[in-house]
């Protein structure tokens, strides 16, 4: 459950689009490292008192490293502009029933300026959708894309799988001039666009954005418990089939790698297995990158053999992603990882993006 805490703001510290770091000091006399949702409470200065969520950064945990900031109790931030009794400015309610619930407007709702193109809205014409079960795939798959297609228009669906804001990943942060936008899906909130479901995303990733390419992967922090059904990401294989029911093009970023210290992540995740070996129900398209170690291409040929019979296994060349990734408008970085500490992983989802910027042909 949470763990309470209250203090003093002693310093701000970096910030970026939608969210602050800053420290606290408690009443022992420690201090706490904090991030803020201005969004949501307000933006705290020194010298406010702030009530705390200290559980995650008691705990350890890597991604949610921080107290998070429930309250400035003492200087609450103004109501919206918009009147809060009638649905003009959106009935969207993300983190339901939760303390910190926002209501926003829905992409598709009947105050949207783009209602009119999405209500009756049903297919994605083919567009190529490249699935990925980590948020630290993203910056990667785009790095693919923009090597061959360095204007295609690509839009990215955040799932509701990690961190619900959009404003916690610094990642994002990174990319948004690489990006026409991105649309929060299910109870993740703080896109540019906000969508109900992952299927009214991407339509409005094709009819609104324009996009030429999609990336649907989960926020920052998964949740995983290390065993096969128990890991937040086996939604990318609803995800296919998401794509697959509106006439997209599913493309799959396979998990790979040689340096995961767990065996079960090595070569093909167990997770990526599972989702897209007994989640998704449509066929994708699975990329396996050229070029990987002799071994490791081996057990992942291997492992990729019962999959076979329902996806298409597709080999795509590389040449050209190691310096395409190098120059990734965002660190890379999965599970404490670089580039060059894990290669193949970020590898792989390039190569996943280089493929679907071949499917729809941009230059």
């Amino acid at each position: 459950m949470v763990r309470w805490r209250s203090g003093t703001v002693t310093a701000l510290r970096r910030g970026w689009a939608g969210a602050v770091e800053l420290d606290v000091a408690l009443p022992d006399g420690s201090t706490m490292r904090a991030l803020a949702y201005p969004e949501l409470v307000g933006r705290p200065e020194p010298g406010d008192r702030v009530l705390l969520n200290a559980g995650a950064l008691l705990m350890g945990l890597g991604t949610g490293g921080y107290a998070l900031v429930v309250a400035l109790p003492d200087r609450l931030p103004p109501d919206p502009p918009v009147s809060g009794d009638s649905r003009d400015a959106g009935h969207l309610v993300k983190a339901r029933y939760t303390p910190l619930q926002p209501i926003l407007l829905g992409v598709d709702e009947e105050a949207s300026p783009h209602r009119a193109v999405l209500e009756s809205a049903d297919d994605l014409a083919g567009l190529p959708v490249v699935t990925a079960d980590l948020h630290s795939a993203l910056p990667a798959i785009l790095a693919g894309i923009r090597a061959d297609a360095p204007h295609a228009r690509v839009a990215y669906l955040l799932t509701d799988g990690g961190a619900l804001p959009a404003w916690f990943s610094r990642t994002l942060a990174g990319l948004r001039d690489e990006l026409v936008g991105t649309i929060s899906v299910g109870q993740a909130f703080g896109g540019d666009l906000e969508a109900s479901t992952l299927h009214s995303g991407l339509l409005a990733a094709r009819h609104v954005l324009d996009a030429d390419v999609a990336i649907v992967a989960q926020g920052p922090g998964n949740l995983g418990t290390g065993t096969r059904w128990g890991f937040s990401g086996v939604a990318v294989g609803e995800a296919v089939n998401a794509v697959a029911t509106l006439g997209g093009r599913p493309v799959g970023s396979l998990r790979i790698s040689a340096a995961d210290p767990r065996p079960r992540h090595r070569g093909v995740s167990h997770h990526s297995l599972t989702a897209y070996g007994r989640v998704a129900l449509a066929a994708a398209e699975l990329v396996v990158p050229d070029g990987l170690d002799p071994a490791l291409a081996a057990e992942v040929d291997a492992a990729l053999v019962p999959l076979a019979t329902r996806h298409r296994i597709v080999r795509v060349p590389t040449d050209g992603l190691d310096a395409a990734l190098r120059a990734s408008a965002a660190p890379l970085s999965t599970m404490g990882r670089g580039l060059d500490a894990d290669h193949a992983y970020f590898l792989a989802a390039a190569a996943a993006g280089r493929h679907a910027a071949a499917l729809f042909g941009g230059e």
